[in-house]
């Protein structure tokens, strides 16, 4: 049965399926020597050659894919792109190699921002969970500098507008704090650039600590160190997939060969749900 070339190509986990989509149009994509178009449909067969940028790359039937999704925590310091001109760190570093795959960021968070980043082999996935329209919740823990008011609050709980368009947080909960260095708890449903940092800036109040503890019902690990992960088990990942309306896994182990790293305590094992702790964790649901 034929599908769409962007859809094959992002549950192989070659990009989400706007990355996709932007590179067919660019003409960088090809299919058994043919520039391929955006709508082009494709079937996946054993004879298929597919190449990006010339590289010939690996596709498997649907029934094959399996989805896999890891928790990072992502340290204040590093960048989400693959590869940094300056030699910067980025989150993709310290992930766990894979064959025939590779890891899809979901979402973005700012160089200076810490917290809770989830990477899948499954593009399509990736697109619906960032996609605006899935209503997704994101939590954030924010550290703000500034008098913060009960007008301010309404303002940001009713909508503020910024150059992008207006925007509101759904929730927004006192944590902790005293005078003008508070804690906030605070929850969104989409994922624009800065959005957190440029709702209190809206109000006259700046951000000088930001950590996502949440994506969905996903929250950051407790216990996992800065810079490590931990892979989601069957029932995290298969939730992930309901939420945004994806049919569910039945299998979610393969082998995984870890980066060679210096960093202390980092597991040498090839087990999926090991995290750089060397910890073993098979379940973090938030309680």
């Amino acid at each position: 049965m034929s599908e769409k070339l962007q859809k094959v190509l992002a549950r192989a986990g070659h990009g989400s399926r706007r990355e996709i989509e932007s590179i067919i149009e660019a003409g960088r994509v090809s299919v058994d020597g043919k520039i391929a178009k955006l709508g082009d449909r494709v079937e996946v067969t054993p004879g298929l050659k597919i190449r990006i940028d010339g590289h010939l790359i690996s596709v498997r039937e649907s029934a094959e894919q399996i989805c896999r999704v890891l928790a990072y925590y992502k340290p204040e310091g590093e960048l989400c792109t693959r590869n940094d001109p300056e030699g910067r760190p980025t989150v993709f570093d310290r992930l766990p190699k894979l064959r025939g795959a590779r890891w899809i960021a979901v979402g973005r968070l700012d160089v200076n921002t810490c917290g809770l980043l989830l990477f899948t082999t499954d593009g399509e996935l990736a697109n619906r969970l960032m996609h605006p329209s899935r209503e997704v919740e994101r939590e954030y823990a924010v550290r703000v500098f500034g008098q913060v008011d009960d007008a301010k609050l309404r303002d940001l709980s009713r909508g503020v507008q910024l150059e992008d368009g207006p925007a509101a947080f759904k929730t927004i909960k006192f944590s902790g704090g005293e005078g003008i260095n508070q804690w906030y708890n605070v929850t969104l449903t989409e994922g624009r650039n800065r959005e957190v940092r440029r709702l209190w800036e809206a109000v006259g109040v700046q951000v000088s600590r930001l950590i996502r503890v949440r994506y969905g019902d996903i929250p950051l690990p407790k216990g996992l160190p800065r810079g490590g992960w931990t892979e989601l088990d069957l029932a995290q990942t298969n939730y992930l997939r309901e939420l945004v309306e994806l049919p569910p896994e039945t299998s979610s182990k393969v082998a995984v060969e870890k980066r060679p790293s210096s960093h202390e305590g980092e597991s040498d094992s090839s087990c999926g749900e090991t995290s750089q702790s060397g910890e073993r964790r098979s379940s973090f649901w938030r309680t």
